[in-house]
């Protein structure tokens, strides 16, 4: 059994990768124990690599440094691949004000965090490891170790206070949101159930929801057109799947003439109806979908990359059979397909058509989970392959010291973004499916988080123990005052309890805080309000972190 303990205390690449493993699957079960609907979730295997440290367990420097480097980089792009689709839309409507608290959040952390480098004179790789725990935000440590790394003197020791610093400010990290969130409802006598309400009422107002609908054609001036001809003057505001002529169903085909009397079936939206109604009859919403006679309906994966990234018109599914694509449904998006609307892998899409042909329109698309569960792995790695080179090209900003660098957590997430809200480059697509994008991400941050702990943990207790729990209050500061600031002025004007919830939740980029805002009330409020603030959340936290040691060092 000697060589067992040979294994365990020397410091070689196979002793550094069973300390990681250790860390990893015993920090994800710490992190699944719940107290009081709280729990570390990721951040257990940060813990857990701490106390494997500090028990002496000793890992090769190099080998935990590559880990750490390469597993923030599998994290933020598989983020920045899942965020891309909605980043730019969410500067819409009410997200605008939304990201302006969210910046407004960012910002009071950066001062406050500032305020104690100056009052205390805490180190800068001190300072920005608390800022970075008490913001939850692991790639932001990362990036700033990263900086660190190449411009500090003192380089790995420097590195090892920020992750220090970053897992005492942590747990209040995490603690500060939700208590904000009890405070918060306290303090305004907030009824979460009315809350849900009229959140729910609201959505069902603003909502452009595809509707099934049948129109009577009663304009004269259409009589004796042929659908193609109707397609292109209402293309974007009615899909027309099929046609009631007498008691008779069948497809709505180019070459079909309209007559006096024929009823219209198809899709559309509730703010159409009425332009509808001028241009072609009367229009009603149908509660039911209608299939009758020898049409029938189907829902199709596209997994044919052939069509990745051709239009509805390219594609000619209506051309070449009697069926018509009516819906498509993507990333949780239901949409409204025009001639030119593109189709991507992935996509599902709903068609109407002769039951006979249906299994060869299958066929055509591909629908196949088999060719859908197959990693897209080349276009990965182009991906990363950029980002290092993104972010690495130096930055010359005036009164900044050094040349200012994305590094590897911005590089990679900026491109991640741009090509998960594009799509594809060419011919080749950057889709990823949502089990293998989550994959990859659990795999980046535990390798990190796994990492940062074992480099960090051999002094983790003696510095707590010498005036680290200081650094718990500078976190703690940090962490509460920005959100409660600005809970309060958004509850001032009159926010909705729950979307403030999940603002904060998606600001501070913390998904156990938003665990507990789910819990609250059984709607989409939270969730929606996380996701249209965590993508510029994200990149803010990012660079603020690089820029902060960059000003102070």
């Amino acid at each position: 059994m000697s060589f067992l303990y040979t294994l365990f205390t020397t410091q070689t690449t196979a002793s550094t990768l069973l300390y990681l493993c250790l860390a990893a699957f015993s920090g994800v079960i710490i992190g699944k124990v719940e107290i009081k609907n709280i729990k570390l979730g990721i951040a257990g295997v940060l813990f857990s690599g701490l106390l494997i440290a500090h028990l002496g367990a000793r890992a090769d420097a190099a080998v935990i440094g590559f880990a750490r480097d390469f597993g923030l980089i599998l994290f933020v792009y598989s983020i920045g691949l899942d965020i891309g689709p909605r980043f730019f839309s969410t500067f819409k409507n009410e997200g605008l004000k939304l990201n302006l608290f969210a910046v407004s959040i960012v910002l009071l952390n950066l001062a406050i965090t500032f305020v104690l480098y100056k009052v205390y004179g805490l180190q800068p790789s001190l300072a920005t490891g608390i800022m970075c725990g008490a913001v939850t935000n692991t790639p932001g440590l990362g990036s700033a170790q990263q900086v660190l790394h190449e411009f500090s003197k003192t380089g790995a020791e420097a590195a090892n206070l920020a992750g220090m610093g970053y897992a005492v400010a942590y747990p209040f990290g995490v603690m500060g949101i939700i208590l904000t969130m009890i405070l918060v409802r306290i303090f305004f006598k907030v009824k979460v159930k009315e809350e849900a309400e009229n959140y729910t009422k609201n959505l069902a107002n603003s909502t452009t929801k595809l509707e099934s609908v049948s129109i009577c054609v009663t304009n004269p001036q259409l009589f004796g057109k042929k659908i193609g001809y109707i397609k292109t003057i209402i293309d974007k505001e009615l899909v027309i799947s099929r046609i009631k002529r007498g008691e008779q169903y069948f497809i709505a085909v180019d070459d079909e003439e309209i007559k006096e009397g024929d009823v219209l079936y198809g899709v559309s939206t509730e703010n159409h109806i009425e332009n509808l109604g001028l241009k072609i009859g009367e229009v009603k919403i149908q509660e039911k979908r209608e299939i009758r006679g020898d049409l029938s309906m189907a829902q199709v994966l596209v997994t044919n990359r052939k069509y990745s990234g051709k239009t509805i018109q390219q594609i000619g599914i209506y051309r070449r059979y009697e069926a018509n694509i009516t819906r498509i449904f993507r990333a949780g998006m239901e949409i409204l397909p025009s001639l030119d609307t593109t189709v991507e892998f992935g996509d599902t899409v709903r068609i109407v058509g002769k039951t006979d042909l249906l299994p060869e329109i299958r066929s055509e698309l591909g629908n196949s989970m088999k060719e859908l569960s197959v990693p897209n792995t080349v276009p990965v790695f182009i991906g990363i392959f950029l980002g290092v080179i993104l972010g690495s090209i130096p930055v010359f900003i005036p009164g900044l010291p050094a040349p200012a660098k994305l590094g590897l957590a911005g590089g990679p997430l900026i491109i991640a973004i741009l090509l998960g809200h594009k799509g594809r480059v060419g011919r080749m697509d950057f889709y990823m499916t949502p089990g293998a994008n989550m994959m990859l991400r659990e795999v980046g941050i535990i390798l990190f988080l796994a990492s940062v702990g074992l480099l960090s943990g051999a002094n983790f207790i003696s510095t707590i123990w010498n005036g680290g729990y200081w650094w718990m209050l500078y976190g703690a500061a940090i962490t509460f005052i920005p959100i409660m600031i600005v809970s309060i002025v958004a509850r001032l004007m009159k926010f909705n309890y729950l979307k403030i919830c999940g603002l904060i939740s998606g600001t501070m980029t913390d998904p156990p805080a938003l665990e507990f805002a789910n819990s609250l009330a059984p709607v989409q409020a939270q969730s929606t309000a996380y996701a249209t603030v965590y993508p510029l959340a994200m990149f803010l936290r990012v660079l603020v972190a690089q820029m902060f040691i960059l000003l102070t060092l």
